[in-house]
C-alpha cells in the first residue's frame, strides 16, 4: 500500500463524498480506490495474475487438442457470425 498526501479541488472532494455515501465506505481513501476500480481500465489495463494466465494457456491447449491448427474461411466466418 501506498500512503499520498492529495489536494483536492471542490469538485473532486465532492465526488469522492459521493462515492462514499453510495457505496457506505469507511473513508475518502476507500471511494478513491472504489472509484479507480471502476474507471481505471478506461486508461490502464490491469495486469493479469498467474491463475487467471495458466487458465487461458490450458483453455488453448484444449482448443488445439480439439481442432489443431486448423483455419477458417472467411465464408466460414461469416456463416458463424450470421453475416450475409
Amino acid at each position: 500500500m501506498t500512503l499520498a498526501r492529495l489536494k483536492l479541488n471542490t469538485y473532486t472532494n465532492k465526488v469522492l463524498n459521493v462515492v462514499k455515501a453510495k457505496f457506505d465506505l469507511k473513508d475518502k481513501s476507500a471511494a478513491l480506490n472504489r472509484f479507480v476500480d471502476e474507471y481505471g481500465q478506461e486508461v490502464v489495463e490491469k495486469e493479469a495474475n498467474d491463475a487467471y494466465i495458466k487458465k487461458i494457456l490450458e483453455v488453448e491447449e484444449k482448443h488445439i487438442q480439439k481442432y489443431g491448427k486448423r483455419k477458417m474461411s472467411l465464408k466460414e466466418l461469416d456463416e458463424l457470425c450470421g453475416v450475409d
